[in-house]
């Protein structure tokens, strides 16, 4: 059997308007960004325990455009990819990291599918990745696949930084993602629970480059959804449901949060 190379890139930038330099905010005696990369590196060791999924590689970076992060990552071992180009978003910033890093092979190996873990997810899991990898080599419909909570709490529904996925359980196919309430409940009592966006994705390499090819969509405009983007080029997104919390770190207060959880 083939063997099937994933790349993990974490994008990792410096600037950041509330809380500069959070990639190396210390959380429980490790940096923020060391927590993440040592997370997604041991998903190696995981396959090879548990045995789920034969003849896959693992390969994780971080992506940035900062020498105190890229020193950072070197001092304890990690592998950086330095993008110091002006892009538009985060997946623009990845889709080059990972042209350079496979332009940079010499063996002619290509990855299958390149993960966008962001930076500012000290709590993600290595298992939930390995699910969503799973999840997309058995459901290669689907150009995109990404990370879904399930809701049964309804105090942050209204919130449009809490973006919202209407999604169907049958296929496990994304139909819309927004920053609104959706699905609208014409009878409160018929919406029983609600699905959060986790923003990690897991592209096949083609989707991500022909991603990066589209002009911005119209629904992507109103809503600064950039997924919606690909929804409106007729691209399908999968997800997986992930059954824990998760905080990302925007201010220096949410480092206390993480550091509550972890105790």
């Amino acid at each position: 059997m083939a063997e099937t190379r994933a790349l993990i890139l974490i994008p990792a930038r410096y600037a950041s308007t509330r809380f500069p330099g959070k990639p190396l905010a210390m959380i429980a005696g490790q940096s923020m960004i060391e927590r993440v990369y040592k997370s997604c590196s041991s998903l190696s060791s995981l396959l090879k325990e548990q045995k789920s999924i034969k003849n896959l590689a693992i390969d994780v970076a971080v992506v940035t455009d900062d020498d105190r992060i890229e020193d950072h990552v070197n001092g304890f071992g990690g592998k950086v990819i330095r993008v110091d180009d002006d892009v538009p978003s985060g997946t623009e910033r990845i889709f080059l990291a990972y042209q350079r890093e496979y332009a940079a092979q010499t063996s002619g190996a290509e990855y299958e599918f390149i993960i966008n873990v962001q930076g500012d997810e000290p709590l993600l899991q290595r298992e939930d990745l390995l699910d969503l990898l799973d999840f997309h080599l058995r459901h290669p419909q689907f150009h995109i696949t990404t990370l879904l909570r399930k809701m049964d709490d309804f105090t942050g529904f209204k919130d449009p930084n809490r973006v919202k996925a209407v999604y169907n359980a049958q296929d496990g196919q994304c139909l819309y993602f927004s920053r609104s309430p959706v699905p609208y409940a014409r009878e409160e009592k018929d919406l029983k629970n609600w699905h959060l966006h986790i923003g990690v994705y897991c592209y096949k390499a083609q989707s991500l480059e022909d991603f990066c090819s589209l002009d911005e969509g119209e629904l992507e405009k109103i809503e600064r959804l950039e997924q919606l983007r690909a929804l409106g080029a007729g691209m399908r997104i999968g997800a997986t449901i992930i059954n824990h919390e998760l905080i990302g770190v925007d201010t220096p207060e949410d480092i206390e949060r993480v550091e509550g959880v972890l105790k």
